[in-house]
């Protein structure tokens, strides 16, 4: 049986397109920590921490809070992350200093009681939270203290998406 070059041609093409389809759906290999990225809570009901690990352990992130101060008391302030850092389960982030207050924060990320990725506090940013403060008078105070922050819960399935 001869066959048609036309028809040699269309098979080659049909063939290398639905290898190239097949590539495509491979799982592309996650980035080391980035299942930690998401939501935690932070000091105060409705305060949270986001997290976000990017390539070579560099993490962005911000702390949304409330302010405290007479100016800006009840007011959502989000004190975006200056520099971040994940080195194993490691982690360790500053943030900006948004109306003389910034935050530091050494420690880990650990297992928590959740008991299946997406469920709250299946991951904890257990270590040493310091809040800094610059007052008026430019005189810098430090307070330290130990944080167990808890993984938000979260819908890990992805959503279906509509039949056309």
């Amino acid at each position: 049986m001869h066959m048609n070059p036309l028809r040699v041609a269309c098979f080659v093409v049909c063939a290398l397109l639905f290898a190239s389809a097949q590539e495509s759906k491979a799982p592309t290999p996650a980035l080391p920590g980035a299942e930690y990225s998401g939501m935690y809570s932070f000091l105060r009901d409705g305060e949270f921490v986001q997290v976000t690990v990017e390539e070579k352990g560099h993490v962005t992130g911000f702390v949304s809070r409330y302010g405290d101060l007479e100016s800006d008391r009840g007011a959502f302030l989000d004190h975006f992350f200056k520099q971040g850092k994940l080195e194993g389960n490691k982690l360790a982030f500053t943030t900006e200093t948004v109306h003389g207050v910034w935050f530091e924060f050494r420690g880990s990320v650990e297992r928590g009681d959740g008991k299946k990725p997406g469920d709250e506090a299946f991951y904890l940013l257990k270590g040493t939270l310091t809040e800094n403060s610059t007052d008026d008078n430019q005189k810098t105070s430090s307070r330290s203290r130990e944080v167990v922050l808890k993984s938000f819960p979260q819908d890990v399935s992805p959503t279906p998406s509509k039949k056309q």
